[in-house]
């Protein structure tokens, strides 16, 4: 399902870098090499035209790539 981000994204953590990230070879192969992190922030966005809502995004981002596969992990509010 494609997430649409609304807003900006705030209150930005690195979670994981480099090798850490479970998904790094795979993420190498598919958006080639670079300092991979997976982030998390909070910002609101809006699933397939529906409704609006805030919520913790996660996503990779790699310097020289941009961030990539933004994921909603929870829903905050309405």
């Amino acid at each position: 399902m494609p997430v649409r981000i609304l807003s900006e994204i705030d209150r930005i953590e690195t979670i994981a870098v480099g090798r850490r990230i479970r998904e790094w070879v795979r993420l190498e192969r598919a958006y080639g090499p670079g300092r991979w992190r997976k982030r998390k922030g909070i910002a609101r966005v809006r699933l397939d035209e529906g409704p609006v809502f805030r919520a913790e995004v996660h996503w990779y981002e790699a310097s020289g790539v941009g961030r990539r596969e933004y994921k909603i992990k929870r829903i905050l509010d309405t």
